[in-house]
């Protein structure tokens, strides 16, 4: 199995209309491993790093990026790291959940509760949402 790394996953996701030769080089060859049928796994912590280049550098707006997790979800070859969790924060996403919180949400999932100071963000929506567990803001 090879685990895959946010800038091969960028590569294959991303269509840079001016792309240069070397960049043009990566996105065949993430197609290739990508599209091999071999067994491929990707880290959560991968997943967070796309969502974040993905909004953040490439400027893809939520459904854009939901898109993507979609397919990285649905892919048949992806070994997916706590899918659960991925699948959990896609739905948060999808929700109007920041993806970040979303996935730290889902990984605490067997928690009774969740401390943050992101009272305004996290916390508010989480209670909005009527998630478990809740987002507690220490005083």
């Amino acid at each position: 199995m090879i685990g895959l790394d946010t800038n091969l996953l960028a590569r294959y996701f991303v269509e840079e209309a001016d792309a240069d030769a070397s960049t043009q080089a990566q996105r065949q060859a993430a197609r290739e491993l990508i599209e091999s049928g071999q067994d491929l796994f990707l880290p959560k912590t991968v997943a967070l790093e796309l969502e974040w280049v993905l909004r953040g550098y490439y400027g893809f707006v939520a459904e854009q990026v939901l898109q993507v997790m979609e397919q990285v979800l649905q892919h048949p070859s992806l070994q997916l790291e706590d899918r659960p969790s991925l699948e959990q924060a896609v739905e948060g996403l999808r929700s109007g959940l920041d993806f970040a919180d979303a996935l730290h949400h889902a990984s605490c999932r067997d928690c009774e509760a969740i401390a943050s100071f992101d009272d305004r963000g996290f916390a508010r929506r989480i209670r909005q949402l009527n998630l478990s567990p809740r987002v507690l803001v220490p005083s």
